[in-house]
């Protein structure tokens, strides 16, 4: 690799630790416990704890891998360099796509959030202003991350604030839709890991942190112990709070929490929460996607223009402008809400080859057993395959489309 093609290393532990803890806050927070509550009921924080034991074999196995590969692209990288190119091309392909949608999704919660009825024009601006930022360095990004996680920390610490001085509802109101459901714990994990995978926005900013091997461990296991805490206390208090069914029903839980305690007069303040956490996650998003998009095009699985880094700041400016236009596009011609239903599974097949992948590490750190590794492997592929079957068949489809297309590729350059 050519020396201009080099990003700087520029975070410390402080800044991935918040840049990883901001993905995992984002606007998920704000309305997974909806979908996830309809699945698993009164059973809702044991499936946080599920997701949270397998979010944290993944983690282990992405930090092990990191400290070993500190280099852009995350478990792309990761994949090649261990187990050959083309599980490494299905986890970057997989990351890539689902993400790129994501953001798209993350882009339009926000522009509704501010101004519903032009919401679109509003989620193309968000785009353009963050990807502005990008352009003017990492440490850009890094700050306002830090800026933006600070307010939805508090809004976070207010809604519980809220939940925890009640009214409670009383439990013989309960209906039916508020029971357990012990057959939903599992695809209620699922959608749980989702919210907790940001963690992987560390990994894919190895190439920036300085002191990899130690700071990105470190970093990654800290955001996802604080993801961990804030998302089971929320999920015990919403369940303490609000009535049976209305937890399910709801596509603003956090907000109901509010609305129904003696704080309501609060509700701006989950409002323009929830529009910052929209910001964090797409500000962290759109950097992970473009870092793994310019690892994709050094190794020439995606064209080679993207891979150019250079400017002022050094930054991979031809691939995050591609990542920039293509969520546009995705926000001027789809229906980006149902477009990201097959993220999840996207997302759990990544990991099950950053598992697979740390399970052939030469050595293994305390933290990172050989055990552990199998088990997340396993654990991955029982969340995807459990989840609704349209998610499965339309991630796999796009999958299988880059498989195709990269097999085509390769036999014409031969």
């Amino acid at each position: 690799m050519s020396a201009h093609q080099q990003l700087q290393r520029r975070l410390g532990t402080f800044d991935a630790t918040a840049i990883g803890l901001g993905s995992m806050l984002g606007a998920g927070v704000f309305v997974v416990f909806a979908p996830a509550a309809a699945l698993a009921g009164q059973l809702l924080a044991l499936s946080v704890v599920i997701a949270g034991a397998v979010a944290y074999c993944n983690a282990v196995a992405s930090a092990a891998l990191a400290a070993r590969y500190p280099t852009s692209g995350g478990t792309y990288i990761y994949g090649r360099e261990q187990l050959g190119q083309w599980p490494g091309f299905l986890a970057g392909w997989g990351f890539v796509t689902g993400k790129t949608a994501s953001c798209a999704a993350m882009a339009l919660t926000f522009g509704s959030y501010i101004s519903p009825g032009y919401a679109v024009p509003v989620a193309i601006a968000a785009v353009v202003a963050l990807t502005v930022v990008n352009l003017f360095g990492i440490t850009r990004t890094a700050l306002l991350t830090r800026i933006l996680l600070c307010v939805v920390l508090a809004t976070l610490v207010f809604v519980a604030v809220a939940a925890a001085m009640g009214p409670h509802p009383d439990p013989a109101a309960a209906g039916p839709d508020g029971a357990a459901s012990p057959a939903g714990v599992l695809p209620a994990a699922g959608l749980m890991f989702f919210a907790f995978a940001g963690y992987a926005r560390i990994a894919t900013l190895g190439e920036e942190v300085k002191d990899p091997a130690r700071a990105i461990p470190r970093a990654i296991l800290a955001a996802l112990a604080g993801a961990f805490a804030i998302y089971l206390t929320l999920a015990l208090l919403l369940l303490n709070h609000l009535p049976g069914g209305q937890l399910a029903a709801t596509t603003t839980p956090l907000l109901d929490a509010v609305l129904q305690s003696r704080l309501e007069a609060g509700a701006p303040i989950v409002q323009a929460g929830a529009a910052a956490a929209c910001l964090g996650a797409l500000l962290a998003l759109i950097t992970g996607v473009g870092r793994t998009t310019l690892a994709m095009a050094r190794e020439r699985d995606l064209p080679g223009l993207l891979a150019k880094v250079g400017g002022r700041h050094t930054v991979p400016y031809a691939a995050e402008l591609a990542v920039a236009a293509v969520v546009i596009l995705l926000l001027l011609t789809t229906d980006v809400m149902t477009v990201v239903g097959f993220s999840s599974f996207g997302v759990l097949i990544y990991y099950a080859v950053a598992n697979a992948s740390a399970f052939t590490l030469d050595r293994h750190p305390g933290y990172a057993p050989r055990w552990l590794n199998a088990a997340g492997f396993l654990a991955c592929l029982l969340l995807a395959f459990t989840l609704p079957p349209a998610s499965v068949a339309t991630m796999a489809a796009v999958l299988a489309a880059g498989v195709a297309g990269r097999w085509v590729v390769l036999r014409f350059r031969r």
